[in-house]
């Protein structure tokens, strides 16, 4: 909000040369925006630019000259008797007040009395204002806003549950393109085609980076995986566990948007309420989680596979027998430190995803990718150690069948 200068989630903007061709125009936008699915009607507000009374004295040259009277004089009076003017200042202690002259309300308060305030001429004689000056109530801005060196005016809006900010930015955009296609939305000249803004363009800018951010990230944990077991086949198996726990983390993002999920109390506690249990879209805060995840994800892997390379570098199992004896021996052994693993990080995400307060709005999309992909993640313990056994059985039939082809 403090970017884009709006109050509000999302808004257009409408800039242009008069204000009364963006005040016509955000009213426009605001009648069709209220038609767009996805957009909360009541959420719709134009602002209102055109409207507020204004008090304006029109002085009359050639009257002022034939009385011998000063536009100075003239505004000087004005001044005076409307607006008044500072004469002095009382003190009382650390205090400070300033004493005004002006006329009594009552003297000033129609057009009627303001048009018989007195000004002196030049010959000493007493001028009624309103031989001097025509005085009207005319219609004026309420208030100016400028950015770029042009006027701009605003219609915010909101979008109802379910749906994405950038989703509905999209349809809005697209809505307004064919209203002025049409020519139903005409845009005055100097006037600037209606602008979307708000923290949708936050969102927008941050996929632009994630496109890059989440390969990279990918790619530096296969090398680092590849620095330490020094095996293409070990490293995928591995990285194997990353979409695993991908796949668990939007499965819980489903699970976030149904009605029955937690739908239980414990001691009175309703558990969707201390869940917090609602939508949530892919947002920034949600892809920020995912990798979190991607690094947190290979740690069971990589426990039950370094294992498995310790023990069969021991034991060099010669039979298929003895391969598939070794690797149950290894994954037994890998099963309390992986659980331990796992079930210390799910517990530290219990307080975030509880929490209330400034910044949960925040912490919580975060968190329940990480919650569910480390529930689902579990499945490595079976996933890793079955197929390190599957590869080392086809590497011993690879050997035996060289050998016999050699003879």
């Amino acid at each position: 909000m403090l970017q884009s200068g709006v109050r509000a989630p999302m808004a257009v903007r409408i800039r242009g040369q008069k204000l009364e061709d963006i005040e016509r125009v955000g009213f426009a936008v605001e009648k069709y925006l209220k038609q767009v699915p996805g957009v909360e009607p009541a959420a719709v507000v134009a602002d209102r630019i055109v409207g507020k009374p204004y008090l304006e004295i029109d002085i009359d040259r050639e009257a002022i000259a034939r009385y011998g009277v000063s536009i100075r004089d003239v505004q000087h009076v004005i001044e005076t008797a409307v607006g008044g003017q500072t004469v002095t200042t009382t003190v009382e202690g650390r205090e400070r007040y300033a004493v005004r002259v002006r006329y009594q309300r009552e003297l000033r308060d129609s057009i009627e009395s303001l048009g018989r305030i007195l000004i002196a001429a030049g010959d000493g004689s007493q001028i009624p204002l309103e031989q001097l000056a025509t005085i009207n109530y005319v219609r004026g801005p309420q208030a100016i806003k400028s950015e770029d060196t042009k006027l701009v005016g605003y219609v915010i809006f909101d979008k109802k549950p379910g749906y994405a900010e950038v989703d509905l930015v999209e349809a809005c955009r697209d809505f307004l393109d064919e209203k002025i296609a049409a020519g139903e939305l005409v845009l005055p000249p100097g006037t600037e085609r209606p602008a979307f803004i708000g923290s949708y363009q936050n969102q927008v800018r941050s996929a632009k980076t994630l496109k890059v951010v989440v390969p990279v990230a990918l790619l530096l944990i296969f090398l680092i995986l590849y620095s330490q077991f020094r095996s293409i086949l070990t490293t995928w198996l591995i990285f194997a566990g990353v979409f695993i726990a991908c796949s668990g983390g939007f499965i819980m993002l489903g699970l976030y948007s149904t009605s029955w999920f937690l739908d239980f109390s414990v001691f009175s506690v309703n558990m969707r309420d201390l869940f917090q249990v609602q939508a949530f879209n892919l947002s920034v805060a949600v892809w920020v989680g995912f990798i979190a995840l991607l690094g947190i994800a290979t740690d069971d892997g990589v426990v039950v596979a370094s294992y498995l390379d310790q023990s069969f570098r021991n034991l060099r199992p010669a039979t298929a027998g003895e391969i598939r004896e070794a690797t149950v021996r290894a994954g037994s052994r890998r099963i309390r430190p992986c659980l331990m693993t796992t079930a210390t990080t799910i517990l530290a995400l219990i307080p975030v995803l509880t929490s209330t307060g400034r910044g949960a709005d925040v912490m919580v999309p975060m968190a329940i990718p990480s919650f569910g992909g480390m529930m689902i993640e579990l499945m490595t313990l079976f996933f890793v150690p079955v197929s390190y056994c599957l590869i080392q059985e086809v590497k011993l039939k690879l050997r035996r069948f060289a050998v016999s082809a050699s003879a």
